[in-house]
C-alpha cells in the first residue's frame, strides 16, 4: 500500500504548493446542504437569499473549505496525512457557477513532532474568498530509520 502514501515527511520542504479547481454547481450546494444537514435559506432558497446582503444565493463556506481537505488529502501532502487542525477566515461569498481554486503551501516543518504546516487559500478568480492555515500530521518515509542507522 506504499505506493498509495503521498509525500513523507522527508519529502517536503518549505515553499511546496499544490491546488485544486472545482467549478461549484447547484446539485453541490443542494448535496452538501442534504448531507451536512445544513439547510440555511441563503444556500437554497432564493426568495430568502434576495432579501439578504448577497442579494442571491451562496454556497456553503464549508464546501469550498472543502476543496482544501481535497488538496491536502489529495495532493499536499496527500494520502496517509492526518488533519490536526484548520483555521478559517471567509472573506467573500462563493455562488453556483464559480470556479473555485483551492492552494495548500508548505509554511513550516516540525519534524521531531510529524508536522507540517500549511497556508490554505481559496480564490475566484482574483477574488480570495477563504483563507487560513493548516497543521497536517505527516508519516516519516518508512526505510527513515535504517538510512539514520
Amino acid at each position: 500500500m506504499q505506493e498509495l502514501h503521498g509525500y513523507y515527511l522527508e519529502d517536503l520542504s518549505v515553499g511546496m504548493a499544490s491546488v485544486f479547481a472545482k467549478t461549484v454547481t447547484e446539485a453541490d450546494i443542494v448535496m452538501f446542504a442534504g448531507i451536512s444537514g445544513d439547510t440555511n435559506p441563503v444556500h437554497i432558497n432564493q426568495l430568502f437569499a434576495e432579501g439578504t446582503l448577497f442579494k442571491e444565493r451562496i454556497a456553503h463556506g464549508m464546501l469550498s473549505a472543502g476543496f482544501i481537505s481535497t488538496v491536502v488529502g489529495t495532493r499536499l501532502p496527500g494520502p496517509g496525512c492526518i488533519y490536526i487542525k484548520q483555521d478559517l477566515r471567509f472573506r467573500a461569498p462563493v455562488k453556483a457557477g464559480d470556479t473555485v481554486v483551492a492552494r495548500a503551501t508548505v509554511k513550516e516543518i516540525v519534524p521531531e513532532r510529524r508536522r507540517v504546516v500549511l497556508t490554505t487559500v481559496c480564490t475566484v478568480g482574483e477574488t480570495v474568498v477563504i483563507d487560513g492555515e493548516a497543521t497536517m500530521m505527516v508519516a516519516n518515509r518508512p526505510d527513515a530509520g535504517e538510512a539514520a542507522g
